[in-house]
């Protein structure tokens, strides 16, 4: 396992150089990195075929300053002035904890108060530079891929948030125990959480913009898919605990030629120190899991993968409006569905029946995907009635 960037260069190359880029969170940028190129060029493809138009936004151009100009870059200037300098000045502890600095209350007053001077007169020069001796209102055309960025720091805002509140409340004990650091910590995301209230936020956003919701939804479908894979990664390589159950089993003849941890891993190395001391281990991240288990996350990245092209190859021929996405509920639920009865998780006790968070919502977006379909394979059948 690597849980840092450095540890990974360290143990592979042999280059001792402190980064401070978590495993985990490197494929989570290249997750929404990819969302972002695939929903970038379905959003271009869609008003290309008239399905998105262009909409158009009054901006006022050349008007003089005003107060509410300059907080933002005030405010934005301080808090990055007074992380900065105090990472420069403490690199090495950055490097080795990251999030604990940027999450803590260490910084550089000097730093803050020379980040907003700067980030202020920046903002002076900018808009002294662009101010006319009238104002005037101009037009500004906005194309369905020009949203991408609002789209994504919503689905990032939104999906960590989302991730993190539902990690919570499927760890109750986990939380209590350290509610601080339990909400302020980058591990304990549950990727439902963070779909659930990621696609109000998104969808929201559409309807406000004149994204048509039910095409937005289908445009993104094949970005999602894609980027859990990706995300998956992540937590694979790091052993950030979403692993399997025990397997002790011996691997299967027809697993022969492959690596032995496709089939059963101990995670050595684990960003989550789980498990028992490796020996003659020294370090920060110095334990693996006492028994093998499946390697889920792996699976998961396959199946995503497998998922993702598949709904790729069949977007063009799909012109009803929902039912890719329809498609995706019923893909994404069944592949996490099916992992969880391998996979170490909260058990829910509904009666006799035991059941994890994940598979109450994957059952959920099965059923939401079923209907979806059924709806929207009816209202092409009315549509094309009415214009026989």
């Amino acid at each position: 396992m690597y849980p840092t960037i450095s540890f990974f260069l360290k143990e592979t190359f042999g280059i001792d150089f402190p980064l401070p880029i978590q495993t985990f969170g490197f494929f989570v940028a290249l997750a929404f990195g990819a969302a972002a190129f695939i929903l970038s060029k379905e959003l271009t493809r869609k008003q290309a075929l008239g399905i998105f138009k262009p909409t158009e936004r009054k901006i006022t151009v050349g008007a003089p300053a005003k107060p509410s100009d300059y907080l933002v870059n005030l405010v934005g200037g301080f808090i990055l002035g007074y992380k900065l300098l105090f990472i420069i000045s403490n690199y090495s502890l950055f490097a080795e904890n990251p999030q604990e600095v940027l999450l803590s209350g260490l910084g550089s007053i000097w730093g803050g108060l020379l980040g907003a001077a700067g980030l202020v007169y920046w903002k002076y020069r900018e808009i002294k530079a662009a101010q006319l001796p009238k104002p005037k209102i101009e037009i500004l055309t906005m194309n369905a891929a020009d949203h991408i960025g609002n789209i994504i720091l919503l689905g990032v805002v939104g999906g960590l948030l989302g991730a993190k509140v539902f990690h919570n409340l499927e760890n109750p004990a986990e939380f209590m125990a350290d509610p601080i650091g339990a909400l302020l910590s980058f591990s304990g995301l549950t990727f439902y959480g963070g779909l659930i209230v990621a696609a109000v936020l998104i969808i929201r956003y559409g309807i406000k913009n004149g994204l048509a919701p039910l095409a937005l939804c289908d445009a993104a479908a094949p970005a999602l898919m894609l980027s859990y894979g990706i995300g998956r990664i992540g937590c694979q390589v790091s052993g950030d605990g979403d692993w399997g159950v025990v397997n002790t089993a011996p691997k299967p003849g027809w697993m022969s030629a492959l690596p032995d941890w496709m089939w059963s891993y101990t995670f050595p190395h684990n960003v989550n120190n789980e498990g028992v001391p490796i020996p003659g281990c020294e370090g920060r991240w110095c334990h693996e899991l006492p028994e093998p288990v499946f390697p889920t996350s792996f699976y998961e990245t396959l199946m995503a993968i497998v998922l993702f092209a598949i709904l790729w190859s069949i977007r063009k021929r799909i012109t009803t409006p929902g039912l890719l996405f329809s498609i995706y509920l019923i893909f994404n639920g069944t592949e996490r569905f099916l992992i969880e009865s391998i996979r170490v998780n909260s058990l829910y006790h509904i009666g006799s029946l035991a059941i994890t968070q994940a598979q109450i919502i994957s059952t959920l977006l099965i059923i939401a995907g079923i209907v979806g379909v059924a709806y929207t394979r009816k209202k092409a059948a009315q549509s094309h009635g009415k214009a026989g």
